[in-house]
């Protein structure tokens, strides 16, 4: 099967099509844009230019995928937008294309963006991710895998939200976010280990019950969190949790979010 393309949508002759891919009237398709196999845009999608769209993805009404950055900084470089396999875009999100910072925004594979979400330039957002209706990323921020946002939420830029976070709905997102966590409340604040997130992608309960005493030492137990590292350290015996998760503090440049307290 031969991909169907409405006569009404416009597809640049430097745009690359994939088989059996589905492209509703009134979209547009710039130049250097790639459409992976099996792909279904919807009606009234805008994918500027420079994006490269994977195999299996739906794309609903409204998207607009590869503007130019919201930076004035942005000096028409050679940028891009990648977005991975079966991932789902909702309507009306948009995507902006990266500037000489990173050169490229990424969406990952198998992920939910609902609609009105904007993700902005040099963005980075890795799979299985899930951002709520109108979530709004701010530039070069890094979303790692299996991370969900409830809706309204807002990320600052340069923030890193970890793996496995659960971020609540309405919150402001203005220090980084470790990984396994939950995150609520004004200012945003650790609240507990996303124990139930954990279970439903095959943690079992020996490894849940580490990364929670973990975070009962770091959280809890230590006011000072450059205290609480090294009780941590030496508390625990070498494992990958662990290691993951005080590297992750560690490096944290921008900070962390504060405690339960």
């Amino acid at each position: 099967m031969s991909s169907l393309i409405s006569p009404q949508a416009f597809v640049h002759e430097k745009a690359s099509i994939g088989e059996n891919v589905v492209i509703e009237p009134f979209s547009f398709i710039g130049p250097n844009v790639t459409i992976g196999d099996r792909t279904h845009i919807g009606p009234n999608v805008s994918i500027i230019e420079s994006t490269s769209i994977g195999k299996d993805c739906k794309i609903f009404s409204g998207a607009v995928i590869g503007a130019e950055p919201q930076d004035l900084k942005f000096d028409n470089e050679l940028t891009t937008v990648e977005i991975g396999d079966r991932t789902i875009i909702r309507e009306c999100v948009t995507i902006h294309r990266a500037t000489s910072d990173r050169l490229k925004t990424v969406v990952g594979d198998d992920c939910l963006i609902m609609a009105y979400v904007h993700i902005a330039h040099d963005v980075k957002v890795g799979n299985h991710v899930i951002l709520a209706n109108a979530v709004n990323v701010a530039g070069h921020v890094t979303i790692d895998d299996w991370v969900i946002v409830e809706g309204m939420v807002g990320i600052q830029q340069f923030v890193r939200i970890g793996e496995h976070a659960f971020v609540a709905g309405g919150s402001l997102v203005r220090k980084n976010i470790p990984p396994y966590i939950k995150a609520a409340r004004e200012p945003l604040s650790y609240i507990g280990v996303n124990s139930i997130g954990l279970r439903r992608r095959g943690f079992d309960l020996s490894k849940i019950q580490r990364i929670e005493d973990i975070y009962r030492t770091l959280y809890v137990q230590n006011a000072n969190m450059s205290q609480a590292l090294k009780v941590a350290d030496a508390e625990f015996p070498a494992c990958v949790d662990k290691d993951f998760v005080l590297g992750f503090i560690r490096e944290s440049d921008k900070g962390i979010i504060r405690g339960p307290f």
